[in-house]
């Protein structure tokens, strides 16, 4: 890969990114948003363990 040439790993990048995303949102935005199966960002979320229900009433308040 031409990324790889130059001491970049796609794998590690793409992952830390989805775990950036994690971080920000709820995991059925995240299944949404990068195309995965909701179980997938169900996991991805789990690894940060964030609680959403601040999120959620912050939405049905707007």
């Amino acid at each position: 890969m031409k990324l790889r040439r130059h001491g970049i790993a796609p794998r590690a990048g793409r992952n830390n990114a989805r775990l950036a995303l994690a971080t920000d949102l709820p995991a059925s935005v995240l299944a949404d948003f990068t195309g995965t199966s909701i179980s997938n960002a169900t996991r991805w979320t789990g690894y940060v363990r964030r609680d959403w229900l601040d999120y959620i009433a912050s939405r049905t308040q707007s």
